[in-house]
């Protein structure tokens, strides 16, 4: 007798019927396997050993794949708070699923906390049985999400060499030329995500920011803001552990001739508009004469600002989540989900 939770999880937590035949299994083993709680059925023809409430367990119920910001999460990125399930279907998919039940149909055009991208055959055949390729699910994440948390998906994933270089190229090459300036904003050097989101933050405000700039031999200060504050972005998982190191090195950046700010992680996530008035202040307190205006709030440098910078003007407009047709004509057509050229570059070498 097959064991199938083995052969299961040798084939990355999710297989198809088809795969476990392949390698002996029968029908009797695969109802057994079930029966006994070893697997899932996540839908029909397919099996898991991963728990139900697994994202990659969900797309697959759902008759897809993750994509977008949940590929991302699931592949380990920097990402803040919770976002829908989003989930690449092919073209022409049907017999979709609620992806909490693979019995009831995905019967309404618009499902709670699910988003569905109706792609082409080129997204379909990179990846894996449960997760779009990383490429596609960026081009996804730039196209959906707020400019800050695409910059911090496409920083972590250069960083962590999810991507190289070459991967960024093909990514905004299948990108509308009005989003490809956020190229500018992506910095491979970037360490964490609340290090992304504050250097984004800040350089949208006007200020120039460097990131991880040598202090001494062996250490580096996360941000230097208007070369005169010293910004470190602490998270209690490196920090805790640490106290007298971090305060000498704060010590260091004062002896440096900048102003030390250590606002943790949870304040650049959580209260934000603090931190600036920190910088804005600790600025103010440096450069009084020369580079603030009557406010007191620095004078903001000649920067390059993305085309789309705010939320009204950065987000578009979802794709229906199921498509009328295969082909709408006129102005503008599209096949559903959207860029029909998306593809090809991302496959080239």
């Amino acid at each position: 007798m097959a064991d199938i939770a083995a052969l299961v999880d040798a084939l990355g937590g999710m297989a198809q019927k088809q795969q476990l035949v392949r390698r002996g299994a029968r029908d009797l083993d695969l109802t057994g396997a079930v029966r006994r709680g070893e697997v899932v059925r996540a839908r029909q023809g397919w099996y898991t050993t991963l728990p139900e409430s697994d994202p990659r367990v969900r797309a697959v119920r759902v008759g897809g794949r993750l994509t977008g910001i949940s590929a991302v999460v699931a592949a380990g990125g920097w990402v803040l708070g919770r976002h829908p399930l989003h989930v690449s279907v092919h073209d022409n998919a049907a017999r979709l699923r609620t992806p909490t039940n693979r019995f009831i149909k995905l019967a309404k055009r618009h499902v709670k906390n699910l988003r569905l991208h109706w792609d082409d055959a080129d997204v379909a055949s990179r990846g894996t049985a449960m997760s779009v390729d990383i490429r596609d699910a960026l081009v996804r994440v730039v196209l959906d999400e707020e400019f800050e948390t695409a910059v911090a998906a496409l920083d972590w994933a250069l960083h962590t060499g999810a991507i190289d270089h070459g991967d960024l190229e093909r990514v905004m090459a299948h990108l509308p030329a009005n989003r490809r300036a956020i190229a500018d904003w992506v910095d491979a050097r970037c360490e964490s995500l609340p290090e992304s989101l504050a250097r984004t933050r800040l350089r949208l405000l006007g200020h120039a920011v460097d990131i991880q700039v040598r202090l001494n031999e062996s250490e580096r200060i996360d941000l230097v803001i208007d070369e005169c504050v010293g910004m470190e972005t602490d998270g209690k998982q490196f920090h805790l552990l640490t106290f007298e190191e971090d305060r000498t090195k704060d010590l260091d950046i004062t002896i440096a001739d900048l102003h030390p700010l250590r606002p943790s992680a949870n304040m650049v996530f959580h209260r934000w508009p603090r931190v600036v008035l920190a910088v804005q202040s600790a600025i103010a307190a440096r450069r009084p004469a020369c580079d603030c205006g009557n406010s007191g709030t620095a004078v903001a440098h000649p920067l390059t600002a993305p085309v789309f910078p705010r939320r009204s003007a950065w987000r578009t407009t979802a794709s229906p989540e199921f498509p009328k047709g295969r082909q709408r004509s006129g102005r503008g057509s599209v096949r559903p989900g959207g860029n029909n050229r998306r593809g090809s570059a991302l496959a080239s070498p």
